[in-house]
């Protein structure tokens, strides 16, 4: 299934790994946000976190990222590697899942995979992590 990413962390324009993974292996790139999700801080770089069901929806921000077609394979492939995700590892730290993502050029939903924290990693950081204000890791306030 060759979906879209959307990437929310270190993966967006001008973060620490935007250029090394996704230069010159993407047909767009705009901005999006998907709800549903809480970010938190992790060493370097953030965690979407699902949220819990009840109240309101958070929001958080990123990009939706269309790889070219002829590098797909090669991209999804060294994002998981980034991500630290294997399907079935129960060591992973992320897991890729599909999520309804919103483009803000227009507000039509789209399809993507999204890097979300595993269930311990999650469980972990709903206990005792740093939720990003705001749900945007670039504009998060830093020390």
């Amino acid at each position: 299934m060759s979906l879209p990413f959307f990437v929310y962390g270190t993966l967006r324009p001008g973060g620490r790994h935007h250029d090394r993974f996704l230069h010159g292996r993407t047909l767009r790139e705009e901005p999006a946000r998907t709800t549903g999700l809480l970010l938190y801080e992790g060493p370097g770089f953030p965690y979407a976190v699902e949220q819990p069901p009840g109240g309101p929806r958070a929001t958080v921000r990123g990009d939706l990222v269309t790889a070219a077609p002829q590098a797909y394979d090669e991209l999804l492939a060294a994002l998981d590697r980034l991500e630290d995700f294997t399907p079935g590892d129960p060591r992973n730290l992320y897991d890729r899942v599909t999520r309804d993502v919103e483009r803000d050029a227009d507000g039509t939903a789209v399809q993507a995979w999204v890097y979300v924290a595993a269930p311990a990693v999650a469980a972990r950081l709903r206990a005792s992590g740093t939720p990003v204000a705001g749900g945007d890791w670039p504009a998060r306030p830093r020390p």
